[in-house]
């Protein structure tokens, strides 16, 4: 299995649960901030993957990678910070909106 595949469905995951999100209160707001932190994430993965690369602490075949590199780090290795940042929120947003809903059910 390449790793282009694996990592696709961590991408429609989050993909899924934060469109699940959509008619909550604040989520212009989440993807705002989410977007902050997946850039400060993006950068940091680029920053020290690349270290550790170089530093030959482990490897990447070529022929299970897409091939995009940014420095000696290939692609899909920021798929992880990215989901991470969407979907955690997300999913604490669905979280916490479930005992918000059941005391508004009350009499």
């Amino acid at each position: 299995m390449t790793y282009p595949l694996i990592v696709l469905p961590f991408l429609t995951i989050t993909a899924v649960v934060a469109l699940l999100t959509m008619r909550r209160p604040g989520f212009a707001r989440r993807m705002t901030a989410s977007a902050i932190a997946a850039g400060i994430l993006v950068a940091l993965t680029a920053v020290f993957d690349n270290l550790m690369i170089a530093a030959g602490l482990f490897t990447y075949p070529d022929a299970l990678i897409s091939g995009v590199r940014i420095g000696l780090a290939p692609i899909e290795d920021f798929a992880y910070p990215l989901c991470a940042a969407f979907l955690v929120p997300a999913v604490f947003t669905l979280l916490e909106s479930a005992p918000s809903r059941r005391q508004e059910a009350r009499p």
